[in-house]
């Protein structure tokens, strides 16, 4: 016969199973990310069939819940104090999946398979560009995980993956209907090898991860995250692509304005470029 716990001894048992139930919230979260990724695939197989629109449109809207969930995982973890490195290489795993992977496919079947039918070349550029945005944002990936605590957290090296697959996933949820016209189909393959580019590039995008430093940056992001809100929806299916386009051009004008000198906005200060001190 097992001897009867004290109250203090329950209580304690039940504060260990709910630090338990804490550390698999932030897995959670990340595994919701993983499965909107695959069904973002399956959706994108089922578009074979009648009316691929409405698959295309799913397709894309579960990428964009995957970047929900990708965005939520780690504050959760960092609110609960839940941070492992099980779960950081677990995130990772997950954005190449939903991605790196599930855009690709999305893209391929959107823009190539049809057209590609009776033109070989276009499928084969539809399969490069592909190819290339999924390598493109593995290496992102990995330049990251070796990368941290190195470089200033105020903004990303290259364009975050999630934001990649959102600049596809944004067209597609913008004009569901596949290309019915070469030249666009061509024009999509341009985007996919650019947002590849992008990611490896050593440009500077702003993060938003950082907590305002001070009640009047807090108030002005809140005042944002409204304002993106009443503009999503306003536009609707055109407020991915507004947001998306706005979001690189403007990180682009950002990066040429700190090239030619302009301190407007502090430019990012990376471990490697601080100066050595002598004690």
């Amino acid at each position: 016969m097992k001897p009867r716990l004290t109250p203090e001894e329950r209580r304690a048992r039940r504060q260990r199973a709910m630090r338990r139930g804490m550390f698999v919230l932030p897995s959670s979260i990340t595994m919701a990310s993983i499965f909107c990724g695959f069904s973002s695939v399956v959706m994108s197989i089922n578009a074979a069939g009648a009316r691929p629109e409405y698959y295309f449109q799913w397709a894309a809207g579960l990428l964009v819940l995957a970047g929900v969930f990708d965005g939520l995982d780690g504050r959760v973890a960092r609110a609960t104090n839940t941070a492992t490195e099980f779960g950081v290489q677990l995130d990772s795993l997950a954005d190449v999946v939903s991605f790196g992977m599930a855009p690709a496919i999305l893209a391929y079947r959107y823009g190539f398979f049809h057209l590609g039918i009776h033109d070989s070349h276009l499928r084969a550029a539809g399969w490069a560009a592909c190819f290339v945005f999924t390598a493109c944002g593995a290496l992102r990936l990995a330049r990251f995980n070796v990368s941290v605590g190195a470089v200033d957290p105020r903004y990303f090296v290259g364009l975050p993956i999630p934001a990649g697959a959102a600049c596809v996933a944004s067209v597609i949820i913008w004009h569901p209907t596949p290309p019915s016209v070469t030249l666009w189909a061509y024009a999509f393959a341009l985007e996919l090898f650019l947002v590849g580019l992008l990611m490896v590039s050593t440009l500077r995008f702003p993060s938003f991860k950082k907590k305002a430093a001070s009640p009047k940056t807090s108030m002005v992001t809140s005042l944002s995250i409204v304002l993106v809100f009443a503009m999503m929806i306003l536009l609707q299916h055109q407020f991915f692509i507004l947001f998306f386009t706005t979001y690189v051009l403007l990180a682009l004008a950002l990066n040429l304005a700190w090239k030619a000198g302009w301190h407007g906005i502090t430019p990012p200060h990376d471990a490697a470029e601080e100066p050595e001190t002598v004690n």
